[in-house]
């Protein structure tokens, strides 16, 4: 088993949500452990999500950590479209996530700083509140 944080789309009801994709692979079910936030700038791609990550303080993008069997690994590799060898919008890295006083190392899907240029920010790093609110504008 591994971990990750996962901060839009595969969140639980999102449209990529790991637990209905587990399924579809006749995977084992993603075991929720809790929600945490990772140093990020989250900005809108329009349909999803991408996270710059951050070192600074007051810059936090909010998440959902799992413990995930590895072989749905590829599956998220496949969702966030990161191949080996071949450059795309997401990567895929393992960074330390904090969460009810212990430490998790964690999958993380962050994209490069270049490819938010002129796109909106997500202010509250939250994307599930941000979409939200923005369907409800939207009406």
């Amino acid at each position: 088993m591994v971990h990750v944080f996962v901060y839009g789309t595969l969140r639980a009801g999102e449209i990529n949500d790991m637990m209905r994709a587990a399924a579809r692979h006749h995977l084992p079910a993603p075991t929720y452990v809790g929600t945490s936030t990772l140093g990020g700038r989250l900005y809108d791609f329009g349909r999803y999500p991408g996270m710059v990550l951050s070192t600074q303080a007051n810059e936090r993008t909010v998440g959902d950590i799992y413990r995930i069997p590895a072989a749905l690994v590829a599956v998220l590799d496949e969702i966030e479209a990161v191949y080996p060898g071949e450059a795309g919008l997401f990567v895929r890295e393992l960074h330390d996530v904090a969460h009810d006083g212990a430490t998790y190392t964690c999958i993380v899907y962050p994209v490069n700083e270049a490819t938010v240029a002129g796109l909106p920010h997500i202010a509250g790093g939250d994307w599930v509140d941000y979409r939200k609110t923005r369907e409800v504008s939207a009406v």
